[in-house]
């Protein structure tokens, strides 16, 4: 009794001195956006401890119950949405949400037919694929154009994938290993402040644990259905993401790892658990694998050759463009796996591999292949490995399941999760709060309490951001219910002279939709509109004279000009009515 007391007590001291030793070390985190260097330039270190403190107490408790055992798949999907949620607060951090809010809505605005018409064409796709920015077209027109319908669909997608990397692990393994894996994934923090962006990121990690999940039953279980499942999964799992070509060859290792553990013979055998999947001959795998394949290409090359011209361009962007900045945007593995992620993740995914290597598990190799991939690969810019995030919760879950007693397994994860909850919540949040990003939220949520029904919008000149002003206008967008007119003269603003090998290159080459340029409500919108607001880098920035005279016809309201003063990009709003 005494030795198992002394146990947990272990991994209390070990989590509580993980945040302590982290902290200490934090000018290694070299993440792009919420690096330990900067989340604790404000939030106080010794609050944050106190609160873990209270966390590992807490999952303690939570390790003696039952309830996510009985019920897990709804337990986690209820757990993981609430913790999301509480993130929904943050702006819009990144700038290419600008992107996928244009593309949705000119979806809303035009419909359908026009959206596939002119997605690469009218519409700027960068280097994006479509089904993502056509989903959220389809919320808009379906809920009406607000972010918190977008969140609520971002957030669902991201507690699926809780729920199917659940499934997944009880279907390779057993209930335990899915459980674990499924309360994992809620112990990488910085999943949680993107959750709410209306970003890709979660949808191409839900597209990816759904492909493989439906991928894995329709080869042990064939059907009509799960078949032809299977194969519209992987064909909207590859139009998510160009980066997630690559990790769908996880697809042939499961079809491998299935073939090797399938028997020769005719005779269908159970799994060794209750709910092990059957195994079936290794012929009948084969044959619906092909078919599943066959479907699938089927569906991918006819779209395919529909937008020919746009994917050639894309690629050749890639190419030239976004495989060799890579080297040049990355953040380091300590960064990714100890900082962002809590380190006894990593520690039980490191112990996983000599536990798999020693019962010759092949299954394993399912759970590892996409972390070899990165590796080997070298791919460091962790946005690039949020897909990755289930496998290697997984890959931890399975380390975790040598420990014999259940509940101190229980508690080191509930440690993870409780650890991750509180470093989000108490320094990451109230970090992105302070980020300038934060302007153009605050901005449009009181442009929504002034009375004037449309919004005449102005970007300035840029003076030293390596963002392009334009691109912060559908991000005000995102936040009002107002209806915006962009007044923009084009090459108003110089780009820099690196601006070819920059990440935010795409902010120079973007055009103002033209929903922004039309008055809305007919011969009515050619009025002035009843607010002005402009949009600039700086406090007190100087206008130019034809915007020095729209802004002379009302007076300054309000102005936003929160900055954390850490990023060279910033973006400082001002609001003039009558």
């Amino acid at each position: 009794m005494h030795k198992r007391a002394d146990h947990f007590l272990y991994v209390a001291l070990l989590a509580l001195c993980a945040f302590p030793s982290l902290f200490l070390l934090r000018a290694l985190d070299d993440n792009r956006l919420t690096s330990w260097q900067w989340v604790f330039q404000t939030a106080d270190a010794g609050t944050v401890y106190l609160a873990l403190v209270a966390g590992i107490t807490a999952s303690y408790l939570a390790s003696g119950t039952s309830l996510f055992e009985r019920r897990p798949a709804v337990s986690l999907f209820i757990l993981s949405f609430t913790a999301a949620a509480l993130f929904w607060t943050t702006p819009e951090t990144i700038v290419d949400a600008a992107r996928y809010f244009s593309q949705a809505k000119h979806l809303e605005v035009y419909g359908t037919a026009s959206f596939l018409e002119e997605w690469g064409k009218g519409i700027m796709a960068w280097t994006d694929l479509p089904l993502v920015p056509f989903l959220y077209g389809l919320i808009f027109t379906l809920f009406g154009e607000s972010r918190l319908f977008i969140q609520i669909g971002t957030t669902a997608l991201f507690s699926l994938t809780v729920v199917l990397t659940y499934l997944v692990g009880r279907d390779l393994w057993d209930r335990t290993v899915g459980l674990y894996a499924g309360l994992l994934l809620l112990g990488i923090p910085y999943l949680f402040s993107q959750v709410p962006l209306m970003l890709v990121d979660v949808p191409v990690m839900f597209f990816l644990m759904l492909s493989v999940f439906t991928f894995i039953r329709a080869l042990s279980r064939g059907g009509t259905g799960l078949l032809l499942a299977s194969s519209i999964t992987i064909f909207l799992a590859f139009y998510t993401k160009y980066s997630l070509w690559i990790m769908l060859s996880l697809l042939p290792v499961i079809l491998l790892v299935r073939l090797a553990a399938a028997p020769s013979s005719s005779a269908a055998r159970g799994g060794e658990g209750a709910e092990a999947l059957p195994q079936v001959q290794r012929g009948l795998v084969l044959r619906r694998a092909v078919l599943i394949a066959s479907f699938a290409l089927l569906m991918i090359g006819t779209f395919y050759c529909y937008k020919m011209d746009v994917f050639s361009g894309q690629l050749q962007l890639l190419m030239q463009y976004q495989r060799p900045g890579l080297k040049r945007w990355g953040e380091s593995f300590a960064s990714t796996f100890l900082f962002q992620t809590h380190p006894f993740i990593t520690a039980a995914a490191l112990y996983s591999m000599y536990a798999a290597f020693k019962k010759k598990d092949v299954s394993y190799i399912i759970a590892c292949w996409l972390l070899l991939l990165v590796v080997g690969m070298q791919i460091r810019r962790i946005r690039y490995l949020i897909m990755a995030f289930p496998m290697l919760a997984l890959m931890a879950s399975y380390g975790l399941r040598e420990i014999r007693e259940r509940r101190l397994a229980h508690f080191i994860v509930w440690c993870a999760v409780a650890s991750s909850l509180v470093v989000a919540g108490c320094a990451y949040l109230p970090f992105l709060h302070r980020m300038s990003a934060a302007n153009l939220k605050d901005a449009g949520e009181f442009l929504d309490t002034l009375e004037a029904r449309a919004v005449d919008v102005y970007t300035l000149p840029v003076l030293h951001s390596p963002v392009n002003t334009t691109v912060a206008v559908p991000l005000l967008d995102l936040f009002t219910a107002k209806s915006i007119r962009h007044l923009h003269e084009p090459g108003e603003s110089a780009p820099p002279g690196d601006v070819a090998t920059s990440p935010l290159r795409f902010t120079w080459e973007y055009v103002p939709p033209p929903f922004y340029s039309e008055t809305p409500g007919g011969s009515e919108r050619q009025e002035k509109a009843g607010a002005v607001v402009v949009i600039g880098e700086e406090p007190g920035q100087l206008l130019p004279d034809r915007i020095k005279r729209r802004t002379g016809e009302h007076r300054k309201v309000k102005a936003f000009e929160r900055t954390e003063n850490i990023f060279q990009h910033r973006t400082v709003v001002t609001v003039y009515y009558d």
